[in-house]
């Protein structure tokens, strides 16, 4: 049987991975492209959310293959990977359920933003996260509800419109969800140590 932890350390793996990565991060800001030319310069940062959680993965990935750990990387990584990519799945979902209709595209990205929190889970084991990151990363992740539900920044799902405010209420509390999921997984005691 595969021994999951085993394959995750391959070196191999990890390169494939990065790869992955890098290349989900570059088409993220791409198909978020007609929202970032009518984003004013100040919230630029903030409303890429996906691509942005997978671009703070790729710091973590690249210091796994030298054998490091950026901890504050880890921890914007894992708390913004789960965030977004339960976001965008349920997003996805909501859209099929009440326009009747996803396109491909759609599927790939439920796909795609499941494999995102995945990941980050998976080698929570190998994080070095200490409080301070928490809180940075924490106030990173809640900072942009109010940039996304106060200035109308959040993604564009048209089909969904109608219902910002308790999309905004929902994603508040998956915030919060994944801040504690960060705490939880990435701050515990005993750490595994990244070798090939």
């Amino acid at each position: 049987m595969l021994n999951i932890q085993y394959l995750l350390t391959r070196k191999n793996f990890l390169s494939i991975l990065l790869f992955i990565n890098v290349i989900g991060t570059i088409y993220g800001y791409y198909w978020y492209g007609n929202q970032l030319a009518e984003t004013p310069l100040i919230f630029l940062p903030f409303v890429p959310d996906s691509p942005t959680a997978s671009f703070f993965f790729v710091f973590v990935l690249i210091a796994f293959l030298f054998k490091k750990n950026w901890p504050l990387f880890e921890a914007l990584a894992m708390m913004t990977l789960f965030k977004y990519g339960i976001w965008a799945v349920v997003m996805n979902i909501l859209t099929l359920i009440v326009s009747g209709y996803l396109p491909w595209q759609g599927y790939m990205l439920i796909a795609s933003h499941l494999g995102m929190a995945v990941q980050g889970l998976l080698y929570s084991p190998y994080y070095r996260i200490k409080a301070k990151h928490l809180v940075v990363a924490a106030i990173w992740t809640l900072h942009n509800e109010i940039i996304d539900y106060v200035f109308f920044m959040y993604p564009r799902y048209g089909a969904l419109d109608q219902f910002i405010p308790q999309i905004g209420y929902f994603t508040f509390w998956l915030s919060i969800v994944s801040v504690w999921i960060t705490y939880y997984f990435g701050m515990k005691r005993l750490r595994k140590t990244m070798a090939f």
